[in-house]
């Protein structure tokens, strides 16, 4: 890819936000642009599930994209699941997109997800490690990388992770450096979802529109709160029903004729998109 630039704990270009965090790295490696070029701007962690669900990439596409779309950068691990949703929806919108690795950069990986590097680098993006070469990734490496994730961010987003995930670690670095923690609700029934969901309980901050996060971050929405529609074939179909009058829970799963969990999926997501509110007992209208 490019060649490997390094900092030294005592560089002046070392990212100031890491030198007062517990443990700070004593180096770092990277590859593309210099921390430099993005540290002065908006920063969120966006962190989550390894086997992420269609809601949970739902939740995470929309939500990135929308904070890319207001020059938020966003850094994430190049994990499978919620970091490759991360790191692809933020290049889609074309905003910047921070990788921090578990292992050396000469050893990149997952295999699958050394596309997204390159597309990171290319776009101006950042690949960092504060492993030197030739170091694997230890399953140590995986939890004390999290730091760094933090440390970097101004606020850290959970979009789907279980009770036991590897997320929780994270979220307890970014208490530990005094930084906001945000949460996307998930399904009551789903186990993908327990781990926001008691996060929530416990004090996170609650997303169901990237205003929440916007709030987080004193930063103002410049897009309008109604935009055009742009969800699923399904979630189309049960915004139209819901617009016709039809606005119980039960009869508009009969009607929309699709399996519990797409219809569960729909229903969330029409919500956190801001186009539905539930008004109580299973009865939801237009906003």
């Amino acid at each position: 890819m490019n060649n490997v630039n390094a900092l030294m704990l005592t560089d002046p270009g070392y990212p100031t936000v890491l030198r007062y965090i517990p443990s700070p790295p004593k180096q770092l490696y990277f590859i593309g642009s210099h921390p430099s070029t993005w540290l002065d701007a908006p920063k969120v962690a966006v962190v989550g599930s390894r086997r992420i669900s269609v809601y949970g990439e739902t939740a995470t596409t929309r939500i990135v994209s929308e904070l890319a779309n207001h020059g938020v950068v966003i850094v994430s691990g190049l994990a499978y699941g919620v970091d490759a949703a991360a790191h692809t929806a933020t290049l889609r919108a074309g905003g910047t997109a921070v990788v921090v690795l578990a292992s050396s950069l000469d050893r990149i990986g997952p295999s699958a997800n050394r596309h997204l590097a390159v597309q990171i680098v290319n776009s101006g993006g950042t690949i960092l490690s504060e492993y030197p070469i030739p170091t694997p990734a230890f399953k140590q490496n995986f939890v004390a990388r999290n730091r760094i994730v933090c440390g970097l961010a101004d606020a850290l987003l959970i979009t789907e992770a279980s009770l036991k995930s590897g997320t929780m670690h994270t979220a307890r670095f970014a208490l530990d450096q005094g930084k906001t923690v945000l949460a996307i609700p998930g399904n009551i029934t789903s186990p993908g979802s327990e781990g926001t969901n008691n996060l929530i309980k416990s004090g996170a901050t609650m997303v169901t529109d990237v205003s929440d996060v916007l709030l987080a971050l004193n930063l103002k929405r410049t897009t309008p709160l109604v935009r055009e529609f742009n969800g699923s074939v399904s979630e189309a179909k049960l915004l139209e029903l819901i617009r016709s009058g039809v606005n119980n829970q039960e009869e508009l799963a009969v009607a929309l004729d699709v399996d519990s969990n797409t219809f569960s999926s729909s229903l969330t997501m029409l919500e956190i998109s801001g186009f539905i509110r539930p008004l109580g007992a299973g009865v939801w209208d237009t906003t």
